[in-house]
């Protein structure tokens, strides 16, 4: 039926690889190209024999011409961004110059200052409806599922929703004193920034990791959660109707934030560059190259993960409350594609939306965060490719 490009190697394109070649029959060619050809080779030599065909391919992400290159070679229908959320605009500007539509699981980040938002790919809109093609924004699970849990809360069973909390918890133990499930970079850049909610209308801000609650959460149980800001907060802040108030939690333990604030504390997680023997160089990025590669946790890591959102609002003008969620085993993640649960939810989400672009059931020309979309078809095929959903009407709210 199609063909898609994958761009990246790492934990969370090795699953969009591997569910890709599960689903021979939408996605009939892959080609995963990476800076590294070596770790296309090995995804291919993994999984080549099935019916999907295989090619891997060299590029440079930063470079558009690369990319355009690559495009006009291999022909995809659609190229699916999991690469680093530097290179989303390089990518974008490609598929514009070769008219082919584009998925990504995390908004543009500029590589020099921590900003976490949509306006730099939301600037695109004009040009990708006047090429006739589209865009996806952040089809991971968070951002991505909770936007489609969002949506999906709102047309079946809310006129109004008022108040959105997304959590995202981990149980997962991989044994290591300290690592990051997913890019170190990524991920210290995200929980060292200041914590923001949406409330009325306006931004709030509060000190990283200030405000602290505990919740009790289906099948991992009472665990700490931690308010961030994380990018779907802007796009559904947008895009739901009648949201009031919208916030963004996460787990983490008293280990990871007492390594954490000892790494801050000596200078390690800044982005700052310095000299050390005679060349500029970024703390963060050496802490990322002496931690454990992300994508090596998978046989180590026990546990699992549950996010979800809860809502609150209105119904025929009485009061409604609705969690939806999402329970993942890492080690049954691992069993069937060789990664933990944090690459699998961000990865299959990431394969089930190029699904839809392929088959048409999502494709209107212009740039989309998931929540735009039709949620009803991205729900069916949560359950039916590996990340199975439960319901509760009567959940826990945080104050």
């Amino acid at each position: 039926m199609g063909k898609a490009l994958i761009i990246g190697a790492g934990g969370v394109a090795s699953v969009v690889v591997h569910k890709c070649c599960q689903n021979p029959d939408v996605f009939e060619e892959i080609c995963i190209a990476s800076r590294t050809v070596e770790k296309c080779e090995a995804l291919k030599n993994k999984l080549d024999g099935g019916r999907t065909k295989i090619q891997t391919a060299q590029v440079d992400a930063d470079n558009t011409d690369e990319v355009i290159q690559l495009i006009k070679s291999f022909g995809p229908d659609v190229v699916i961004n999991v690469a680093l959320p530097y290179q989303d605009l390089t990518i974008m500007d490609a598929c514009l110059a070769t008219g082919v539509h584009y998925l990504d699981t995390a908004n543009y980040e500029p590589p020099e200052t921590a900003k976490f938002e949509y306006s730099w790919q939301w600037a695109y809109k004009k040009k990708f409806e006047e090429a006739g093609i589209m865009a996806v924004l952040g089809c991971g699970f968070d951002p991505g599922v909770t936007g489609v849990f969002s949506a999906y809360a709102l047309k079946h069973y809310f006129d109004e929703i008022h108040t959105i909390d997304i959590v995202d918890a981990n149980a997962g133990d991989h044994g290591y004193p300290f690592a990051t499930n997913f890019n170190p970079e990524i991920n210290i850049r995200e929980i060292t920034a200041n914590g923001r909610y949406y409330e009325n209308g306006e931004w709030i801000e509060t000190p990283p990791l200030s405000e602290k609650k505990v919740y009790d959460l289906p099948e991992i149980g009472l665990k700490d959660i931690y308010l961030l800001y994380h990018e779907e907060l802007e796009s559904l802040a947008k895009n739901i109707t009648g949201i009031k108030k919208i916030r963004f939690w996460m787990t983490f333990s008293q280990n990871y934030l007492t390594h954490l604030k000892v790494l801050e504390n000596v200078g390690m997680t800044s982005i700052e560059p310095i000299l050390f023997e005679g060349k500029e160089i970024i703390p963060l990025q050496f802490l990322k190259a002496v931690l454990p590669d992300p994508a090596s946790l998978g046989p180590r890591t026990k546990g699992k993960t549950n996010i979800g959102i809860i809502a609150q609002g209105t119904k025929n003008g009485e009061p409604k409350n609705y969690y939806v969620y999402n329970v993942c085993d890492h080690q049954e993640c691992y069993r069937e594609v060789g990664s933990q649960a944090i690459s699998y939810t961000t990865g299959v989400p990431a394969m089930i939306g190029a699904m839809l672009m392929i088959k048409g059931t999502w494709m209107k020309p212009g740039v989309y965060n998931v929540e735009e979309l039709d949620p009803d078809p991205f729900m069916e095929l949560l359950n039916t490719k590996g990340l199975p959903w439960q319901e509760d009407f009567s959940p826990t709210l945080l104050d």
